[in-house]
């Protein structure tokens, strides 16, 4: 038993490391240090603060007093989905371990990481408020153009510029970097982080299949129909609020396993994902028109 459970450790710690390195929205995650649960088991709180502007000054009568709200915003958790598989132990055995190894490794990295990319960039680009841009991007000098044009709307919402990261496909990227220009180098080199997005995980909108209703048997999800590709987007990490909550790398030995003899593999993920309802200028989309 004590083999099965280190070997199970094995495993689970490398899901979480292919979880890391796979990710890539990871980056935005929320400081867990600044949420609370909520009433509800399914609710989680951020926090929030407003506050009056400056006054006159009186000589006289000196400063007037303001009011300042440090509230908590109740959001509920919008995401959760999960799958578990069975690999049969002589088949693991005989394939020294491969079978169950390569299974868990490959859904993580193949099917869990790209869901939950495309939902959170899904999730923001359909967010009421953000700043959308409808064009299309087929060569570097416009995709230039438009980077700019980007970062000139996020100044004029005084969106932090520090904070900014660009996401982008890989083929507008090397459009970019192809022209080799100082403006060209200038434009990357004013984010605080570049990262390459996929297409297939880079819609405007997307379905999620149940993975029980017929036609949704494999699960994972799909472009929606009213989904536009999504060219690049531009987000100030404070703007979101992206925490998960609960997420389970489960592994049962066939020891353990009362139904059969095999490897059991768990998978859930639970989290939220949303936007601060005063930043949601801190992201501009830019997506195809068509």
């Amino acid at each position: 038993m004590a083999n099965s459970i280190a070997l199970v450790k094995k495993y689970v710690d490398k899901l979480d490391e292919v979880y890391r390195l796979a990710s890539l929205t990871n980056i935005l995650e929320s400081d867990a240090s600044t949420v609370r649960q909520g009433a509800n088991a399914n609710e989680i709180m951020f926090p929030k603060i407003d506050m009056d502007g400056l006054a006159d000054y009186s000589r006289s009568g000196g400063y007037v007093d303001g009011d300042d709200k440090l509230t908590w915003e109740t959001m509920k958790f919008d995401y959760d989905r999960g799958r578990s598989f069975s690999v049969d132990a002589m088949d693991n055995e005989e394939t020294i371990g491969i079978s169950f190894g390569m299974l868990s490794s490959s859904f993580v990295r193949d099917k869990v990481v790209p869901e939950m990319d495309a939902y959170r960039f899904a999730k923001y680009a359909g967010t009421s408020g953000v700043t959308l841009k409808s064009e299309n991007l087929t060569e570097g000098t416009g995709v230039c153009n438009s980077l700019t044009a980007a970062n000139i709307a996020l100044d004029e919402d005084e969106v932090n510029t520090e904070g900014r990261i660009l996401f982008i496909t890989p083929t507008l990227y090397n459009l970019v970097t192809a022209l080799d220009t100082y403006k060209s180098k200038a434009m990357l080199e004013g984010f605080s982080k570049i990262v390459k997005v996929p297409q297939k995980r880079f819609y405007t909108a997307i379905n999620l299949l149940d993975g029980k209703t017929e036609g949704e048997e494999i699960g994972g999800y799909k472009k929606s129909t009213t989904g536009k590709n999504i060219n690049f987007m531009i987000i100030e990490k404070s703007a979101v609020m992206q925490f998960t909550k609960h997420l389970v790398n489960k592994v049962i030995p066939p020891e353990e396993n009362q139904t059969a003899d095999a490897w059991k593999f768990f998978y859930r993920a639970y989290g939220l994902t949303d936007v601060y309802e005063n930043k949601v200028k801190g992201i501009y989309c830019s997506h195809a028109t068509t």
